[in-house]
C-alpha cells in the first residue's frame, strides 16, 4: 500500500503539534488566521465590478485557488473545504456589511484578528518546543487548515 501525499503532509505537520495546548490553541488561531485573510481579501475591491457581493470579490477567489490545492490532496479535504471557504467568505461578508455600518474600517478589524492568532499560535510553538512547520515549508500554511478539517472527519468516519 502506497502513503498518499496527504498522509505524509499531515503526518510531518503533527510532529510539531502534539502538545495539548498547542493543538487547542491552534484549533482557535488556525481558522482566525484563515477568516482574517480572508478578510483582508474581501475589502480589495474587483477593478470590474461595482459591487461586492456574497460571490463577487476576492476572498472568493482566493477560496478557489486553495480548492485546487485540496483537490490534489484529497476529494473529502476538497469537499470540507468548499463548505468551511464557504462558510468563512459569507461570515466575512456579512460581517464587512456589519462593521462598516459602524464606520470601522474592515481592513483594521482583519488584521487585528491575524496579529492576536498569530500571536497566540507563537505561543503554542513556545510551549510546544518547536518551530512552525511552515518555516520549513509554506505549503504548511495550507496543511494546518487540513490538519484540523481530517480530525472532524476522522471523529465522524468520514476518510480523508
Amino acid at each position: 500500500m502506497t502513503t498518499r501525499k496527504i498522509d505524509i503532509l499531515l503526518s510531518e505537520y503533527g510532529e510539531s503539534h502534539k502538545n495539548a495546548t498547542n493543538k487547542l490553541i491552534h484549533w482557535i488561531c488556525v481558522p482566525a488566521i484563515m477568516f482574517s485573510i480572508m478578510g483582508l481579501f474581501y475589502t480589495i475591491p474587483f477593478s470590474f465590478i461595482t459591487e461586492r457581493t456574497i460571490l463577487a470579490n476576492w476572498a472568493s477567489v482566493i477560496v478557489l485557488l486553495t480548492l485546487v490545492y485540496y483537490a490534489t490532496l484529497s476529494l473529502p479535504i476538497f469537499i470540507g473545504f468548499i463548505l468551511v471557504g464557504g462558510a468563512m467568505v459569507a461570515g466575512n461578508h456579512y460581517l464587512f456589511e456589519l462593521v462598516n455600518s459602524y464606520n470601522i474600517n474592515y481592513v483594521l478589524v482583519s488584521i487585528g484578528i491575524f496579529v492576536i492568532a498569530w500571536i497566540g499560535q507563537f505561543i503554542g510553538h513556545g510551549i510546544e518546543g518547536k518551530k512552525p512547520s511552515f518555516l520549513k515549508d509554506l505549503q504548511f500554511l495550507l496543511v494546518g487548515p487540513a490538519w484540523l478539517l481530517h480530525f472532524i472527519f476522522k471523529s465522524v468516519g468520514i476518510r480523508y
